[in-house]
């Protein structure tokens, strides 16, 4: 039944005028909605509910990424708008924080004001 539904994010935010400017200035997200508890976006069909709450502990993980068509050119952009790369001990990356995976698909990873860990992704192939 759920596969034939849509699909709705959700990311935890303490800061929600933080949040919003993040999302909607930094990425240059669709704003839909806004309320007390929450800001929505609209992310090529899907719903992005950035949510209020009491406390918001970073997840170890990556929490929401997007699938590009072009890592460098989406990296380039996001930098152009001020958003960080994160670097990793552990990964080879190159000099854009940009990392190869086995099959060759390139991930980049970013952290929203909350330290939730986002991502850009171009899959190989």
């Amino acid at each position: 039944m759920l596969d034939s539904c849509d699909l709705i994010a959700f990311v935890p935010t303490v800061d929600l005028v933080r949040a919003r400017s993040f999302y909607a200035d930094r990425l240059g997200l669709n704003m839909t909605e806004e309320s007390e508890y929450a800001c929505v976006f609209e992310v090529n069909g899907t719903m992005l509910r950035v949510t209020l709450v009491g406390t918001a502990p970073a997840a170890g993980y990556t929490i929401l990424g997007w699938r590009v068509p072009d890592i460098a050119a989406a990296v380039t952009e996001l930098r152009a708008r001020g958003v960080a790369f994160e670097r990793f001990e552990s990964m080879t990356q190159d000099e854009s924080g940009i990392w190869t995976t086995p099959d060759n698909s390139r991930v980049a990873w970013f952290k929203d004001p909350d330290g939730n860990t986002l991502s850009v992704t171009q899959f190989a192939g």
